[in-house]
């Protein structure tokens, strides 16, 4: 079984140790085995400092994660209206065909090992070098799997130009699997100045390549550029900055037991991609590209953000939640606070760009995009319960459920697969509409039923905590709506209708989190936080938070 963390404070990460060891104390001291200095040097394989003042490190690990996430955020939106306005629907649908099978594999390509890093309390030089060079093996094999399917899959969608197209995006994994436990090894000392440093780098330069190659009137090829270029500038980055380097691979008895936690969260996230990939493959297939450039690139409008959430809530609450795992309380109110915070701050600006989205499109692609609307409601509404079903998967991960894993990967996928084909027949944006009822109906319930039918937090406490976020996402979206029905907005130009709906929707939403005494008490939460990031004392509310 793969090693978990032990019980320790209120988990977190002190964000101002970038490369220096604690204060007070040499870097030396304690090294992971495998590993030893002689010298002092700096480790990058303990996580000794870890231990020290964690309420602090904690939210201030937090803040910098999601801080740098808003800033790639913010680079990947504007970068997604600007090429949006320099480039062709036809451009975005050329690489949307093949960017559903690269997501697919994207999210295949750690094998697991990513992850199985990050939860080990102690782990050895030779064991991480092991794993490094599997990644590395698997990269280079998934580079020549699409190197050879390249004609295939211009065949299948009847666009030659995909040929070449999908075998330059493959260099992509061969670059990527070179620094997969590099990466591992930063987020699991909590390193999150540096990874900040360089994936906001790396989102930039990419960004500005594109915009130059789009500039020139390379067409398509600025975004093939966009996706090559971003893992290649992280490569360099990431070597020239973190200090670990593989050695040769050994055979060690607990790998074994570290890719079996690796087989069963890879098979999760294959699942999870297949589903999401199955509707841009029978659009692309069945309606050409221009209608799936209409779909993905709505997709990414309103997923983006989302995943610009997720991806540092995992990075912060999976370590840590990993080290309560054997204080079944402390684990609760940790795991409901934060899952609280997500849902207060996602479900209510979801459900307003659902009953906006004509102005979202108007005002952000232009009107060259105004077919994308139907797409950017849909994706909107199936966006009020995406975080919840992201956030769930926390608890597998945490409590190294990997059978209920695989067991909520199979239900996710029948449950949109069973979406996405039913609404076939009604068109591309009949599929839109059936994933979003199924993530209403079916997804939701079952996260909560299979999240919580073990471990600290139960299926009551998951429900729960949701209900006064989507009691507020249900009162944003009708007043809104009410308020566009009265004939005032009929010919409200995109900036001057999303302002006056915004100022009718954050009333509402405070409103009803203010009557509610379990979401009050969350804002009080929020209000301290500044408090307690400069004393290190714990929210006093923290133990409340689930109750």
């Amino acid at each position: 079984m793969a090693g978990r963390y032990q019980p320790a404070d209120w988990p977190g990460a002190d964000l101002s140790l970038v490369c220096e060891p604690p204060s007070g104390r040499a870097a030396g001291d304690r090294l992971s085995p495998g590993h030893q200095s002689k010298t002092g040097s700096y480790d990058p394989l303990s996580t000794e400092h870890l231990q020290q003042d964690l309420t602090r490190r904690s939210l201030r690990g937090g803040l910098i994660a999601f801080g740098s996430q808003a800033v790639r955020f913010t680079a990947q939106f504007g970068g997604t209206i600007l090429l949006a306005r320099m480039l062709t629907p036809h451009a975005f649908g050329l690489v949307a065909m093949i960017a559903a099978l690269s997501i697919l594999l994207d999210l295949i390509k750690e094998l697991g090992l990513s992850a199985a890093t990050i939860q080990r309390p102690v782990i050895t030089q030779q064991q991480v070098s092991t794993l490094f060079w599997i990644n590395a093996g698997f990269g280079c094999l998934l580079a020549l799997a699409l190197l050879l399917a390249a004609p295939v899959i211009a065949g299948f969608y009847g666009e030659p130009e995909l040929t070449s197209i999908t075998r330059w995006l493959g260099l992509g994994f061969v670059v990527s699997g070179l620094t997969i436990q590099h990466w591992a090894l930063l987020r699991r000392q909590m390193r999150f100045t540096m990874i900040a440093v360089i994936e906001t780098g790396a989102e930039l330069l990419a960004l500005a390549l594109a915009v130059i190659c789009a500039l020139k009137g390379a067409g398509y090829w600025a975004l093939v550029v966009q996706r090559v270029a971003g893992p290649a500038i992280t490569l360099v980055a990431t070597w020239a900055l973190c200090p670990w380097r593989p050695g040769l691979p050994t055979r060690d008895a607990e790998i074994a037991d570290m890719l079996r936690f690796g087989g069963s969260y890879t098979g999760f996230n294959l699942l999870a991609a297949a589903a999401r990939s199955l509707d841009q493959v029978l659009i692309g297939a069945l309606w050409g590209p221009v209608v799936l450039g209409f779909y993905e690139r709505a997709a990414k409008l309103v997923l983006v953000p989302l995943n610009n959430l997720n991806a540092p809530l995992y990075a912060v609450a999976m370590p840590a939640l990993s080290r309560l795992e054997s204080q079944p309380e402390r684990y609760r109110h940790a795991f409901l606070l934060v899952f609280e915070k997500f849902a207060m701050v996602t479900m209510p600006p979801a459900a307003l760009a659902a009953v906006t989205a004509d102005w979202v499109v108007g005002l952000l692609f232009g009107p060259q995009w105004h077919d994308a609307a139907p797409f950017v409601a849909s994706f909107s509404v199936a966006a009020i319960t995406l975080p919840a079903t992201m956030a769930v998967a926390l608890l597998y991960l945490s409590q190294n459920r990997s059978g209920d894993m695989l067991r909520a990967g199979l239900a996710d996928t029948a449950a949109v697969a069973t979406a996405i084909l039913a609404g076939l027949s009604f068109g591309a944006v009949g599929i839109a509409v059936a994933y979003a009822v199924a993530n209403l109906t079916l997804r939701l319930p079952l996260a909560i039923w299979i999240g919580g039918r073990q471990g600290p937090v139960n299926r009551r406490d998951l429900a729960a905590a949701l209900l006064p976020s989507l009691a507020t996402a249900a009162a944003v979206a009708g007043s809104v709506a009410a308020l566009r029905h009265t004939g005032w907005l009929v010919a409200a130009e995109p900036l001057a209708g999303l302002a006056l709906s915004l100022g009718v929707a954050l009333p509402v939403a405070f409103a009803i989190f203010l009557a509610i005494p379990r979401s009050r008490r969350i804002l009080g939460i929020l209000r301290r936080l500044p408090q307690t990031i400069r004393h290190g004392a714990a929210p006093s509310s923290l133990g409340s938070a689930g109750e």
